[in-house]
């Protein structure tokens, strides 16, 4: 495959194999350098000072940027994504147990992928975008639900919301409000215009 041929090194700082398709199926080179962030703590501190929900996820993304800009040279890209329903907060769910009860709550409902994308260079962030999606869960049948999960398997711990849109989990879905990209976990469009405008991709 025949690809654009960028003016600067660019670096996915994430080890997301649905993020580096993205990246890939759009014809871009890049390397992939991921550093370890304490997730937990940012998200804990943030909600204990009260931050809004979506900030948590641009906070994120920035941590994992900016821990690798400022060791490697070019432009890095960090993302992040949070589900909110009802109000709450969601992480992974830890077990295919945990993702059945997941699922069972998340019928019949909507709920919001809150999604972030920052770009840092020289150790610090010159771009960001944040996106909001919100998806309705149909009223699934317990029978599609253990056939789902039988063919999903562990794959459901991977996902907050335990479902793959690109793959099967589309069938969870009566309604979808947002862009493709960022429901899989990297807002393309937005972060593509930006790469041009730096002169890093052709215009």
């Amino acid at each position: 495959m025949t690809r654009f041929k960028p003016s600067q090194r660019l670096i996915l700082a994430s080890g997301s194999a649905i993020r580096a398709q993205i990246l890939s199926d759009a014809g871009l080179t890049y390397d992939v350098i991921s550093k370890p962030v304490d997730e937990a703590a940012i998200k804990e501190s943030m909600l204990a000072e009260g931050s809004r929900l979506r900030d948590i996820a641009d906070a994120l993304a920035e941590a994992k940027a900016l821990r690798v800009s400022r060791t490697e040279p070019g432009f890095v890209i960090g993302a992040d994504q949070i589900m909110v329903m009802d109000e709450t907060l969601f992480d992974k769910p830890p077990t295919i147990k945990a993702a059945r009860k997941r699922l069972k709550e998340m019928r019949g409902k909507t709920h919001k992928l809150m999604g972030a994308v920052v770009v840092c260079e020289n150790g610090q962030a010159v771009w960001r975008h944040l996106s909001v999606t919100k998806l309705t869960v149909r009223e699934f049948s317990d029978a599609f639900l253990e056939q789902y999960i039988e063919m999903e398997g562990e794959s459901l711990t991977r996902s907050v919301g335990a479902y793959r849109f690109e793959g099967p989990g589309a069938h969870l879905f009566s309604n979808v409000e947002g862009d493709f990209f960022s429901i899989l976990g990297l807002p393309l469009l937005p972060l593509l215009d930006y790469l041009r405008t730096r002169g890093v991709i052709p215009s």
